[in-house]
């Protein structure tokens, strides 16, 4: 029988997507939570390798973002 993916919070479904790693429906009610938060930032991908240049600028962003969130 599966837990209720639902009830579980994000750090405790992390932990089972973790222990159960072929559970498909686990992972996607994880990515779902993730996704429900719409905190999450997100960067165009590269299109060339000079776009590397901006690289620490995005790092720079997941670091105050994640200063935030704590």
């Amino acid at each position: 029988m599966k837990p209720n993916f639902q009830a579980m919070n994000k750090s405790e479904l992390r932990a089972y997507v973790l222990a159960h790693r072929d559970d498909n429906e686990a992972f996607h009610a994880y990515m779902d939570q993730i996704s429900a938060e719409g905190d999450r930032v997100t960067f165009p991908p590269l299109k060339s390798l000079d776009d590397l240049e901006n690289y620490p600028e995005v790092l720079e962003q997941f670091r105050r973002d994640a200063e935030r969130r704590n």
